[in-house]
């Protein structure tokens, strides 16, 4: 029973699941030749969705780049995504969290939705979010997301100067009544949704064992990686926007802390991988990089998650998320109609290279290099977070961790 209560009754340390994380996408890397993604998905759906509805989207320039063949269920990047929203869901039920919630400001939900938007969008513009982008970008040894990080850390600073006006808050939603109203309300409830999560991981166990005696191995796989995902972000809750929002808002570190530790593992993993034949994934770096984190990085502290956030807490039974996960399919979709209708790719990424580090520092100059990057960046949120609590940032501390600027609970 401790057992059980240590996996699914608290959380994890992110340190580990990070970590594990950073080990579960290299070798997902190395055994399928490519990486943990989600908005490419995202916007594979809305190119569906749009022809559902009758629109030709054949002849548009982004989904040859991303390829609209198949269906998510026949694609490996569509089982990531389903298999980070079931394992995320079966660890919720198994501890026993999942409640329907409503913000109880409903601007939130419009809010959400337009953060949602613009994170979208820019993710496709930098073709990719925080994980093709980031967590899985830098361990390719592709430049381009280097650019992404520094610039979505820049976006959401902004972000944070929005949400904490009081035209953004709104008015504060006061609740009527005691605290406690209701001692009786835990009674009837507490069984139910640990059966239904032993049920679901038994029919996801089938699924996967069903993918492996039909020949359908990549499936199989993504099947299971993805809800490793799942399960290590909701176990850990880890989330993007807050690793860099909490830095501007309380000087909180420890997800941005993590989020390195659990790169530099990767790294080098992936870096042998890449030494022994697999091939990088390295993507443009152009003013469309910067541009699209600074974006994404804006939007997902207005939508209160990134994508990896948004997906567990969708499944938590937090409406918001559903909203902002639209959103991001609707923005993801507007940029992949304005890629070439409306000129984007050639004013902000015609011409401009795709820069490998490796090719540019040699091998072990590129992994020295970037683990010295990463712990350079690691030693930064270390001295940012010391420098908030104890030094300039002290005097206005008080006022900055009661901020309202939080993912709905």
């Amino acid at each position: 029973m401790n057992l059980y209560q240590k996996i699914f009754k608290e959380y994890w340390n992110p340190y580990i699941a990070i970590s594990i994380a950073g080990v579960v996408s290299a070798l997902y890397f190395g055994i399928t030749g490519t990486v943990w993604a989600v908005t490419g998905e995202f916007t594979r759906l809305g190119g569906h969705l749009l022809e559902w509805f009758g629109v030709d989207v054949s002849n548009w320039a982004y989904f040859g780049l991303v390829g609209l063949e198949g269906t998510p269920m026949t694609r490996t990047d569509g089982w990531i995504v389903i298999g980070m929203l079931v394992g995320a869901l079966i660890t919720i039920l198994l501890s026993n969290s999942f409640k329907i919630r409503i913000p109880k400001q409903k601007r939130r939900l419009v809010q959400g939705f337009i953060g949602g938007i613009i994170a979208g969008f820019g993710a496709r513009l930098a073709l990719g979010c925080n994980l093709a982008a980031f967590f899985t970008g830098v361990p390719q040894f592709s430049f381009h997301s280097w650019i992404f990080m520094v610039t979505t850390a820049i976006g959401t600073y902004f972000g944070v100067k929005l949400v904490n006006t009081k035209w953004w808050r709104g008015k504060p939603a006061l609740i009527k009544g005691g605290v406690n109203p209701a001692v009786n309300q835990k009674v009837k409830k507490k069984n139910i949704q640990p059966v239904l999560g032993l049920i679901f991981a038994c029919l996801y166990l089938a699924l996967i064992l069903y993918f492996f005696v039909i020949g359908k191995n990549l499936l199989a796989v993504a099947c299971i990686a993805g809800a490793l995902f799942g399960i290590l972000i909701e176990r850990g809750q880890i989330c993007f926007t807050s690793a860099f929002r909490d830095l501007w808002i309380s000087g909180r570190a420890v997800m941005s802390k993590a989020i390195s530790v659990g790169m530099m593992i990767s790294v080098i993993i992936t870096f042998f991988y890449l030494q022994n034949g697999s091939v990088a994934l390295i993507k443009v770096a152009a003013p469309s990089t910067a541009i699209g984190g600074l974006l994404f990085g804006f939007g997902i502290v207005l939508a209160g998650g990134c994508e990896t956030g948004m997906m567990y807490r969708a499944m938590e039974g937090q409406l918001l998320y559903w909203v902002v996960g639209a959103g991001n399919i609707i923005g993801a979709t507007v940029l992949a109609y304005g890629w070439d209708h409306l000129g984007i790719y050639y004013a902000l990424v015609e011409n401009w290279p795709k820069v490998n580090l490796i090719e540019q520092w040699g091998p072990m100059g590129a992994l020295i290099g970037t683990l010295a990057m990463l712990t350079i960046w690691f030693l930064l949120s270390n001295w940012w977070e010391k420098r908030f609590r104890y030094g300039k940032g002290i005097q206005h501390g008080a006022k900055r961790r009661i901020s309202p600027v939080t993912e709905e609970v």
